[in-house]
């Protein structure tokens, strides 16, 4: 090999090595593209050995149609020896590189090669070791190959291929070196085609045929470096997948999973400002500051957690979007980013439930000795602006407005009111509830004289339960 052909060697290997060490680290970093490495790993695996396992069944069938003798039981032997292997190879499977695999795909090369090159002890007739060595068995090698690429990575199905283009040549060396001849054979041949040596040098018993061998090397590594760019392109489409899953994921956390399809497959620009008319709810924690002041950072992230838990699950499950968490406030919207007809209702349905699912969780506490907490909830509905703001790093989707300020204002007039939940008359007439009906979740809401927003002229008709 050249000189100048050493650096462009390494450079291939630095940046084999460089994408390796990649994927490792978006892996590591995304534990959905893991997972997906890991589930497609093992699925593959799997496949891949029971393809092998039919495969290698089928030339077990071949064998005696090719070789009509009982010495064919020696090569049946080690068909099944490899299919013994596979079986071996998925038990020891693991994601990510292991030692262990590499070394029994080594392994079922070596065994492969040495049976090529090395005489069936049970032929009653002496022949050379090249007949052997040339008896078109090196085809045998691809299926090896293309069983590998439905297990492993694109990586060691290249590795595959050197392996082999390295086997072949070490057993073209011991061929040429240690095999055995039979020179009247060779004789035999030159005196039969004697004024015509091409067919004299292709048909010497003891000839090796170096350029077939080299064209053999050739093409399986031509063939095998196909093969891991198409495994390469696979982890490309696998990686975009992950990077689709994490972003359904970070979704999911802000809208109801239902949302999050519409939101995914939707060409609309969603951060887009506009108005649209929309119900807003604001919950709390009264007595959240006193509370966090008398107890423990652990008991205070507890209560959280599990407030959280369930105003997320109010919200969600009546198709709302989670707009963002103020502490121990939650600011939720009903039209986000898309509006639908029951958007009001939905939003009254929320509100009850978070209603009937403090109660359940205040049960709880009592139950276990501790004190409970009340909620305080307002609903509005009305125009909004919605849309990305911010710089361009740091955008935000936003909903800002008067019927936000509202929202937040009802929530806050509980305490005097002394209720836990007030809704606008504009909510309640969207919501089409009629009045002084109770919800199945026996909630009841009633009507109430017009009061005064902090901030606001006008007054606003109300509703409390």
């Amino acid at each position: 090999m050249s000189v100048q052909k050493m650096p462009s060697l390494l450079k291939l290997f630095t940046r084999l090595r460089q994408l390796r060490q990649l994927e490792e680290e978006q892996a590591n970093s995304n534990q959905f593209l893991s997972q997906a490495l890991e589930k497609e790993k093992m699925e593959g695996h799997r496949v891949a050995v029971i393809a092998r396992t039919i495969a290698l069944g089928l030339v077990a069938l071949l064998l005696p149609f090719l070789n009509p003798n009982l010495n064919v039981l020696y090569y049946e032997f080690f068909v099944v020896l490899f299919i013994a292997l596979g079986w071996l190879q998925l038990r020891l499977s693991s994601v990510g590189y292991s030692k262990s695999e590499l070394a029994l795909i080594f392994l079922d090369f070596s065994l492969l090669t040495v049976l090529f090159i090395t005489p069936n002890p049970f032929l009653s007739e002496e022949i050379p070791t090249a007949v052997i060595y040339r008896f078109d068995n090196f085809i045998y090698y691809f299926i090896l190959l293309a069983v590998g690429t439905l297990a492993y990575s694109w990586r060691t199905v290249w590795g595959m291929g050197t392996w082999v283009a390295v086997l072949w040549l070490a057993g073209f060396l011991y061929v040429s070196w240690f095999g055995h001849e039979i020179p009247e054979l060779s004789e035999a041949a030159a005196l039969a085609f004697e004024g015509h040596a091409i067919v004299a040098s292709e048909l010497d018993p003891n000839g090796i045929q170096l350029s077939v061998r080299v064209q053999e090397i050739v093409v399986f590594l031509i063939v095998a470096a196909i093969l891991a760019l198409k495994g390469w392109r696979s982890n490309q489409l696998l990686l975009k997948q992950a990077n689709i899953a994490a972003e359904r994921a970070n979704l999911s956390r802000y809208f109801p999973s239902s949302l999050v399809d519409v939101l995914a497959s939707t060409d609309r620009d969603i951060g887009a400002v506009r108005t649209q008319e929309v119900a807003v709810l604001f919950t709390d924690i009264v007595g959240f500051t006193q509370f966090a002041e008398q107890h423990s950072p652990e008991e205070v992230m507890d209560l959280l957690r599990h407030y959280h838990a369930f105003v997320e699950r109010s919200i969600f499950q009546n198709g709302g979007t989670l707009d963002k968490y103020l502490g121990d406030g939650v600011m939720a919207t009903f039209g986000t980013p898309e509006t639908k007809p029951g958007d009001a209702a939905n939003a009254l349905k929320a509100a009850m439930q978070l209603i009937v699912e403090t109660e359940k969780f205040n049960k709880d506490r009592e139950a276990s000795g501790i004190a409970p907490i009340k909620v305080s909830i307002g609903v509005h509905f009305g125009p909004v602006i919605l849309g990305d703001i911010g710089p361009t790093r740091r955008l935000e989707f936003a909903v800002v407005g008067d019927t936000v300020n509202v929202a937040s204002r009802l929530e806050a007039s509980t305490r005097e009111l002394g209720c836990q939940c007030v809704v606008s008359e504009e909510l309640m007439q969207r919501a089409g509830l009629p009045e002084e009906t109770a919800h199945p979740n026996q909630v009841n809401f009633s009507a109430k004289e017009a009061i005064k927003l902090r901030g606001r002229k006008t007054s606003i008709d109300i509703w409390t339960a």
